[in-house]
C-alpha cells in the first residue's frame, strides 16, 4: 500500500484511500520533499519530509495554517517567538503572521490550509 501511494501523482487518486501519514512521502538528503494530498479551493492537505537543518524561511499566509508533525522534531516560529513541535503534535499559525520552520531533526509534516 505505501508504494501505491508514493506513486500517486493525481490528488483524485488519494480519495476514498487510507493514507499512512509517515510512509506517504519520503526523505531526501539535504532537502525538501512534498506531495499534495488534496487541492481545492477551500484549502489544501500537503504532506512534507525535512532533511535535518532544511526549512522554509519566514513568510506569512492569508489564512491560517495547519502543522501536523508525523515524525520527529521541528522548531516552528511564529511572530518571533520558537516552539519546538513533535511527532503527535498540533500546532496552528495564525494568519497574517509571520513564520517560519527548521527541521530540529529528520521531520514529516502534514500541512492543512483551509481558506
Amino acid at each position: 500500500m505505501l508504494e501505491e501511494l508514493k506513486k500517486m501523482s493525481n490528488t483524485e487518486d488519494y480519495k476514498n484511500t487510507v493514507i499512512e501519514l509517515a510512509g506517504g512521502v519520503d526523505y531526501a538528503s539535504g532537502s525538501v520533499v512534498s506531495k499534495t494530498i488534496l487541492d481545492k479551493k477551500t484549502g489544501t492537505l500537503t504532506l512534507f519530509a525535512f532533511d535535518k537543518g532544511q526549512g522554509l524561511s519566514e513568510h506569512t499566509s492569508p489564512y491560517d495554517a495547519t502543522v501536523q508533525i508525523v515524525d520527529g522534531t521541528a522548531e516552528l516560529t511564529v511572530g518571533g517567538t520558537p516552539k519546538v513541535v513533535k511527532a503527535g503534535q498540533l500546532f496552528i499559525m495564525p494568519a497574517n503572521v509571520p513564520h517560519s520552520l527548521k527541521a530540529v531533526e529528520r521531520f514529516k509534516m502534514l500541512l492543512i490550509m483551509i481558506r
